[in-house]
């Protein structure tokens, strides 16, 4: 089964291709013989009920500085591929929202993944507020007050930007410290959005573990482990990776979260697990599959795309002319 696949993402020039996940789950895609178009977020249009986008062909290969070649653009309805990956990084802001907009006006006709919709409706830091049981004591809120209140309760505190993403703009605050009003004015300065605040974990310091879910099934882990002196164990702002197992605990928050992911058609994603606590659940553009693959030889983006096109074939659809 041969697929036409656009992937709507942030320029592909520029990617690291020893750690991007779009860009293997791109070599899979061609391994397979599916035909392979790239296109920025900025190309979308929808005209007269019609979603449009300026493609260039896509070929790809695993060599440094040579990595994608693409053809000349091309004005393509997207309503004639058969799959749209929706792998643009955050911000989840109105640019990102609109394009899920414009996405639905495809979907399922073309398969979009993640759907649009259930993207639109779980950003990170929201959606893992369904499942309360398996959090970390969590605040969200507009008010300084019960930020204040809730710091005197849980003294060490996480403070977060609600939609923001890569660890920017997170602060661990401690009990003794004085920056705490400074910091919610600066946060009321940069976000109309209220904050969200969660008790802070010192496990943290032995990693934040990503887990990959496939269709709601975990596939892998990676533990990501802070610097010294970072609160923050992102990878791409200095956190370590490290080779991780999936604990007991990990398969039981996958069991309890996996069913509403396969049900939203949320495919591939990411959970953030410190401490026994689901902290985040990543289903914008999810990362962390090429570390897995390498600690525990596997191909992750393989069962994705076993996953994709099954959704595919049972949905029967034929794209549009």
């Amino acid at each position: 089964m041969s697929l036409a696949v656009a992937i709507q993402m942030d320029p592909i020039e520029t990617i690291n291709i020893n750690a991007d996940s779009t860009f293997v789950l791109a070599l899979e895609a061609q391994r397979r013989g599916h035909a392979l178009y790239h296109y920025l977020p900025s190309a979308l249009a929808l005209k007269n009920g019609r979603v449009l986008a300026s493609v260039r062909a896509l070929e790809v290969r695993r060599e440094a500085g040579n990595h994608a070649t693409l053809g000349q653009p091309q004005m393509v309805d997207l309503a004639t591929m058969d799959v749209v990956l929706m792998r643009q990084d955050p911000p989840f802001d109105m640019a990102y929202i609109t394009a899920t907009h414009l996405l639905e006006h495809i979907h399922p006709a073309t398969l979009v993944v993640n759907d649009p919709v259930h993207v639109r409706n779980a950003p990170e830091k929201l959606l893992v507020t369904h499942f309360p049981k398996l959090m970390p004591p969590t605040l969200i809120t507009a008010d300084a007050q019960q930020v204040v209140e809730f710091r005197k309760e849980y003294k060490d505190i996480v403070l977060k930007p609600l939609f923001g993403n890569g660890g920017a703009g997170v602060f661990h605050v401690k009990p003794d410290d004085e920056n705490l009003g400074s910091l919610l004015e600066l946060f009321t300065q940069l976000y109309r959005e209220p904050v969200i605040v969660q008790q802070y974990l010192p496990a943290v310091r032995d990693g934040d573990k990503r887990i990959i879910l496939v269709d709601g099934q975990p596939a892998g882990a990676v533990n990501r482990v802070p610097q010294a002196g970072e609160a923050r164990s992102n990878l791409h702002v200095g956190g370590r990776a490290m080779k991780a197992d999936l604990t007991a605990r990990d398969r039981e928050i996958c069991e309890a979260i996996g069913p509403t992911l396969r049900a939203r058609g949320l495919v591939f994603v990411g959970i953030d697990v410190i401490g026994g606590f689901l902290t985040e659940i990543n289903v914008t553009s999810p990362t962390g599959i090429q570390e897995i693959n390498r600690f525990d030889d596997v191909h992750i983006e393989a069962q994705i795309w076993d996953a994709i096109e099954l959704r595919r074939a049972a949905s029967g659809s034929v794209p549009s002319a």
